[in-house]
């Protein structure tokens, strides 16, 4: 197989097994391509990660609280927590369509909500849901400014017509839709307007309307004055010409490359698919472009440790809960915990991920996912086979060779340069 399809299948997915690679070899890059990204049929392998079931959230039973009483809301609201970012994890390793999968990890750190401050395990469903099931970016962006989680997380339940609070309003124009630059001050005064008057409850499937708190006088917003709500501010931004090329230039920072800029060839090819984010995806893998960016693009940890359970074989699902946990735990050190983004930025790329106390980390979780196998007889090619390595440098090679034993040249072909940047 070439190397560009290579390249493609890790970028577009969490990494192709052995299975995969040798389907690729027959196709060629064209044909992979399409299949990767526009998928037939249901996905089978995700069919065997079922959605859990939560329950409620423990303290929509607990309105007068003792203090006893918050303590093991916390307790069973942690339990939540890990529980769904198990599943989520255990889908993204054993589904099919992985490109998909890998778009839905993709929105997670474009509308960061960490549950950290949202606490709710449902809400972070919620949200997860809705960057599965929304049509194309205007979609999800009319789902996204009512979402629970990121109303909860950016304040704005605390929006009210005679106390704005405008930090979901700059959010949505400089992180979410528009991009630096591109707005005033005023222009972010105003769209908080627009979307006061929400309130999240824990029981409710959707944001709840506050009349008496909602703004519904005119307001100017990008030059254009109307009475605008959510909706008609979210169309408002979706017909900005800065959106399209902000999301086409963020697709490309996470797929292509964090270090070298988006083509503008490249960036018109993808804004010209907007707003549907596969075809924009389409246009940046089938660009020269891509192929340049080789080698430029360091995994983030969690598509490390999914790509690793893959081709290991292995899948959080079936794992002892001490182990899931303790590595659950270990990501939060690696830097990525799902659910848990540092900040409404997300989280960052390229070297940030390769510092030393990250090496050790990641040294400790291949340990503990090679622990779970039996490997061997490996040599260094056999472990560039499993993991659907190109070849190894001779300095990684040299490492590979003289390792003492089986699992330890199967740790250290996970946690190499070669491996982790793509």
């Amino acid at each position: 197989m070439t190397d560009d399809t290579v390249l493609l299948l890790r970028r577009a997915g969490f990494g192709p097994t052995v299975a995969e690679v040798g389907a690729a070899r027959q196709l060629g890059y064209a044909s992979t391509l399409s299949g990767v990204l526009t998928p037939t049929g249901p996905d089978v392998g995700a069919t065997s990660a079922p959605t859990p079931d939560l329950g409620p959230d423990p303290f929509t039973l607990l309105p007068r609280a003792t203090d006893a009483q918050r303590a093991e809301g916390d307790r069973r609201r942690t339990e939540q927590t890990i529980s769904l970012a198990r599943w989520w994890l255990d889908r993204m390793t054993v589904a099919d369509h992985q490109a998909v999968e890998k778009l839905v990890f993709f929105w997670h750190g474009h509308w960061a909500t960490s549950v950290a401050k949202v606490r709710s395990a449902q809400l972070m469903l919620g949200q997860l849901r809705a960057f599965r099931e929304a049509r194309d970016f205007a979609d999800l962006a009319h789902r996204m400014v009512l979402d629970r989680a990121l109303v909860y997380w950016l304040d704005g339940q605390h929006n009210k017509k005679a106390a704005p609070n405008e930090n979901l309003a700059r959010e949505l124009f400089e992180l979410f839709m528009l991009g630096v630059g591109q707005y005033t001050e005023r222009d972010i005064k105003e769209a908080g307007r627009a979307l006061a008057g929400w309130r999240v409850i824990l029981d409710r499937e959707s944001p709840v309307s506050d009349p008496q708190h909602r703004d519904t006088g005119r307001k100017t917003i990008l030059g254009v004055t109307d009475t605008f709500d959510a909706d008609s501010l979210v169309e408002l931004l979706l017909r900005q010409p800065a959106c399209g090329r902000f999301i086409a230039s963020r697709l490309w920072f996470r797929y292509a490359s964090s270090t070298r800029p988006i083509p503008e060839r490249t960036r018109e090819a993808m804004v010209a698919a907007f707003p549907a984010p596969m075809a924009m995806l389409k246009a940046l893998f089938a660009d020269e472009a891509f192929q340049q960016t080789r080698g430029t693009l360091v995994q983030q940890p969690v598509e490390w440790l999914v790509g690793a359970m893959r081709h290991l074989g292995l899948r959080p699902a079936a794992m002892p809960d001490k182990v899931f946990t303790q590595m659950y735990w270990a990501m939060e050190a690696l830097g990525q915990r799902p659910f848990a983004p540092p900040s409404v930025g997300g989280w960052p790329a390229g070297t940030a991920w390769l510092t030393s106390a990250a090496a050790q980390t990641r040294l400790t979780i291949a340990g503990m996912l090679v622990d779970l196998l039996r490997p061997g007889p490996l040599t260094p090619e056999a472990v560039a086979h499993l993991l659907c390595v190109d070849t190894w440098t001779d300095r990684t090679y040299a490492v590979l060779r003289d390792a003492r034993n089986d699992r330890l040249k199967l740790i250290l072909g996970l946690v190499s340069p070669e491996y982790l940047v793509t």
